[in-house]
């Protein structure tokens, strides 16, 4: 009888340790699986900031090639029209040359009418209106209009994929103005709803260099060190980040 109550004993015993251990097992297993899990998602979110990176390189190469067709466009015309009327000189129409040099053979020459934002109106296509606009960049002339523009493409595109590059340069033109609270606004926006954008890091750092403007130091160094912490990939500007945190 009593060796049955022992046998019963060490078969309930090890019965419990076997379910301790398997349970063991598979709270290590899915602790793995877990940490896989976070380990993978890291990977993605690595991923898909690389391609913003890439698709905000991509289009400041776009930008920067159709100025520079745009120029050449402009230079080819003024040759012509220089062919035009040195043509005429030669040919004994120098006076019509001379009082009409904008209506040669190959049309005007110095007179190519630069487009204008006052009048624009969307396309329906975010793309293709961030482009149009995008052209005007370098026209310090038409920032006013260029603010407009941009702050319609908000409205009309509520969900395209350059809103973080908009809000950017709605941030740049109104700090170039002095407008320095409504440029930390789109600066602010930037990297709050769009931290992954490869202008976030810039545009926090702008914030900084906004408060400091103001004298509020305190709060420019916290947001420089968060520029350091946050996005310690972006080597330029996390440099630029630690000059002004050795300055405070």
């Amino acid at each position: 009888m009593n060796k049955k109550i022992l046998t019963l004993s060490l078969f309930l015993l090890f019965a419990g340790y076997g379910c301790a251990a398997g349970g063991s097992e598979l709270e290590r297993t899915v602790q793995a699986q877990g940490q896989l899990l976070i380990q993978n998602q890291q990977r993605i979110n690595d991923l898909q900031s690389d391609i913003d990176t890439l698709r905000g390189q991509l289009e400041e190469t776009k930008y920067q090639l159709n100025q520079t067709i745009e120029r050449q466009k402009i230079i080819l015309q003024q040759m012509a029209g220089s062919s035009a009327l040195s043509f005429n000189t030669n040919t004994g129409s120098s006076q019509e040359a001379i009082s009409s040099p904008t209506t040669s053979t190959f049309g005007p020459v110095s007179t190519v009418a630069a487009p204008e934002l006052s009048g624009w109106t969307t396309s329906g296509n975010d793309k293709t209106d961030y482009n149009f606009i995008m052209r005007f960049i370098s026209d310090g002339k038409q920032s006013d209009e260029l603010i407009a523009a941009f702050q319609k493409f908000l409205k009309v595109y509520p969900k395209s994929v350059y809103r973080s590059n908009v809000n950017y340069w709605l941030g740049q033109l109104f700090y170039k103005q002095g407008k320095k609270n409504d440029a930390s606004y789109y600066y602010a926006t930037v990297v709050k709803d769009f931290p992954s954008s490869p202008k976030a890091a810039e545009s926090l750092y702008k914030v900084g260099i906004i408060l400091f403007d103001k004298g509020d130091k305190t709060s420019a160094k916290a947001v420089f060190q968060q520029v350091v912490n946050k996005y310690s990939k972006d080597k330029n500007i996390v440099e630029l980040a630690n000059k002004k945190l050795a300055s405070l």
